[in-house]
């Protein structure tokens, strides 16, 4: 009854969820001529059989990315297929290697995961952190596919909101074969909407995982000496709407006693490029962006107008602020920059990160900002301070590297089912 209620509703409001979906929008990148693979009509793979890997967008490709190049070491020849919803997240799992295949992940329609089901004929499916979908689950049930979610985190706002409809959550983990959670009280929070302590397993965060090749900071030297070597650095990473302004008010105010500083703004969204471009001149200061060859030293403003390239950027800055914190988004990944031993600036705004910032703010790895004022004197201190700037970097890569081991231990837990 509840199944035929939500296949009812969902076909319902499709005109609305297609229209989010593909309605064009100034710089949104376009579907082209893959839209149709959202309605499970996807190419067939180079091989048969592969473990499905499901990360709906550019935080979760990063995570699983780590993942998935631990999985090919221990398993050269197993076929690896990942799906993302978003196009952001398809041109990031692209740049992962020809070691993985790419399609779009089939939307809930339970004729759309039917044709998907069909076509790739999977093994198992690995679904990124907690997106749980009805008809996915029923139609891996029904063909007897190991459903494992990984890196799974349930904050306490979701789980009551599950305990309200408690009956759809059964039905969602009845077809989940394990649940590997970050962190206890996640685990805990899954016992208590009824999933089994035979289901779960505690491995720690992937995202802690995270290392850099030399290839980044050899980049990273590259750009800095591009930028100019001697001058002070700052990068703002992953901003969105609302923080653009602030960030550069605070950068304004930082030239006044520092006019040789640098800001590198690298926006969350590719469709806002332009959008940022134009505020940037806007405000009078002088840019260079990344797609165009002209960089000199007297630029005021870099900015980072490319998809992958993000932790090249964050290696050529001496300080790095995480955008989606200074706006009620609850932050981004303060884990990119640790792993680059970065001193790292935050807003207040961290919900998505709760542990990690924590983590982080134990150990004294980061400072909270809560205004452009407060970044502005934060940044101007910590130029000032190279001494207590390094001692941050330090610090957050320590973090990093004393919470390492989550893929080893998610990597048992595929491995009883592969």
């Amino acid at each position: 009854m509840i199944t035929a209620l939500y296949n009812v509703l969902i076909h319902l409001f499709s005109p609305i969820i297609l229209a989010m979906l593909y309605w064009p929008k100034k710089g949104k990148p376009s579907f082209g001529k893959r839209w149709s693979e959202h309605l499970g009509l996807v190419p067939t793979l180079r091989q048969k059989g592969p473990v499905w890997i499901h990360a709906v967008s550019v935080g979760e490709v990063i995570a699983a990315t780590s993942l998935i190049k631990a999985l090919k070491a221990e398993y050269p020849e197993l076929p690896i297929l990942v799906t993302t919803t978003t196009r952001t997240g398809a041109d990031l799992a692209l740049k992962i290697g020809d070691s993985v295949e790419h399609r779009y992940a089939p939307l809930d329609f339970p004729w759309a995961v039917a044709l998907f089901l069909a076509r790739i004929k999977p093994r198992a499916l690995l679904i990124m952190e907690t997106e749980l979908w009805p008809n996915w689950l029923r139609a891996c049930g029904k063909f007897q596919l190991p459903v494992l979610v990984l890196n799974a985190r349930l904050s306490a706002r979701s789980a009551a909101r599950y305990r309200r409809f408690h009956a759809v959550f059964r039905l969602l983990s009845s077809n989940i074969s394990h649940i590997a959670c970050q962190y206890p009280a996640d685990a805990q929070r899954f016992i208590g909407l009824g999933i089994s302590k035979n289901k779960l397993s505690i491995t720690g965060s992937i995202k802690f995982d995270i290392t850099y090749g030399p290839n980044v900071y050899k980049k990273g030297q590259q750009l800095r000496i591009q930028l100019g070597h001697e001058r002070p650095i700052w990068i703002a990473a992953s901003t969105h709407e609302g923080e653009d302004e602030q960030i550069l008010a605070a950068h304004k105010q930082l030239l006044t006693l520092l006019p040789d500083a640098l800001l590198i703004i690298v926006p969350r969204h590719p469709q806002r490029f332009n959008q940022v471009a134009e505020l940037i001149k806007q405000q009078a200061l002088t840019l260079s962006r990344r797609t165009q060859s002209e960089r000199t030293i007297s630029t005021q403003v870099y900015l980072g107008d490319t998809m992958g390239e993000l932790p090249v950027m964050l290696a050529a800055a001496d300080i790095t602020f995480v955008g989606g914190s200074l706006i009620a988004r609850g932050g981004h990944n303060l884990l990119e920059p640790a792993a680059l031993g970065k001193a790292i600036l935050t807003g207040p705004s961290i919900f998505n990160f709760t542990d990690i910032y924590q983590r982080l703010l134990e150990q004294e790895a980061l400072i909270t900002v809560t205004n452009s004022g407060e970044l502005a004197d934060t940044l101007i201190d910590l130029f000032s301070d190279k001494v207590t700037r390094l001692q941050l970097g330090k610090n957050a890569l320590s973090v990093v590297n004393n919470n390492k081991g989550a893929i080893h231990k998610t990597l048992q837990q595929i491995q009883a089912f592969l």
